[in-house]
């Protein structure tokens, strides 16, 4: 068990985090810095999922209001997650860390299809699974995807890894006013639309009572210290 008392963690990432400075698409040197905060989280002892978004690639909300086929779109948001989430096994396989993918669309050439059992064992094991393609069918989102995976895999915690440090009460990009929670409610979070996570993703996770803990991981070294309790996070739980 880690020092942070988690057993079992779903790390969850946004695709546009493996940009980097760029417009679009997967900067390797990025994706190789969050392959070392990864790394760091496992090194404490923790067993480790991981989710990667798609929106660097492609984002099926997007596609459809340009005026795709929503589900066409959706699945093709869908293979944006599993290509991310090859270039993240490859990173973390060159530091060491023995890795696996398991998509929820099969494609055996690639990647393992999601199956439970199997993904408790390569845990058990020591290795980090990565959970692509969502939950395998459109009009949901990764976020969601995390939260039904955390859910199967009963994680202790789902760690949502953003560009901000935390939940605020308005944008902090516009409101330079706005205030950040050390913990808000799972229900304040719905009523007042906080934008977490999209609002199933945040009603599954209190429904399962698995805490959402969000912070920056454009900081380096930050997953690890917010794991050891130090790092600036907000904590999403059901009240007390």
């Amino acid at each position: 068990m880690s020092g942070s008392g988690y057993k079992r963690i779903l790390l969850k990432l946004s695709g546009e985090v493996l940009m980097g400075e760029q417009a679009f698409g997967i900067d390797p040197e990025t994706v190789a810095r969050v392959a070392e905060e990864v790394k760091a989280a496992k090194d404490t002892g923790l067993e480790l999922c991981l989710v990667i978004g798609g929106g660097n690639i492609f984002r099926g909300m997007a596609g459809a209001a340009k005026g795709m086929d929503r589900a066409q779109a959706d699945y093709m948001g869908m293979l944006a997650t599993v290509m991310n989430a090859l270039a993240m096994q490859n990173a973390l396989e060159q530091l060491g860390v023995p890795t696996r993918v398991q998509s929820a669309i099969q494609m055996d050439s690639v990647c393992e299809p999601v199956i439970r059992r199997r993904a408790e064992r390569h845990l058990e094991k020591g290795r980090v699974v990565i959970f692509a393609a969502g939950v395998g069918a459109p009009y949901f989102t990764t976020d969601s995807g995390a939260a039904l995976r955390a859910a199967e895999m009963k994680c202790d915690a789902l760690f949502k890894g953003t560009s901000v440090d935390g939940v605020y009460d308005s944008d902090p990009k516009t409101n330079p006013e706005a205030k950040r929670f050390d913990t808000v409610s799972f229900d304040r979070v719905l009523q007042d639309n906080l934008k977490v996570m999209d609002a199933s993703a945040v009603a599954l996770c209190r429904d399962n009572d698995i805490p959402i803990v969000v912070f920056s991981i454009r900081e380096r070294g930050n997953l690890a210290k917010v794991l050891a309790g130090d790092g600036v996070s907000t904590v999403v739980a059901n009240e007390a």
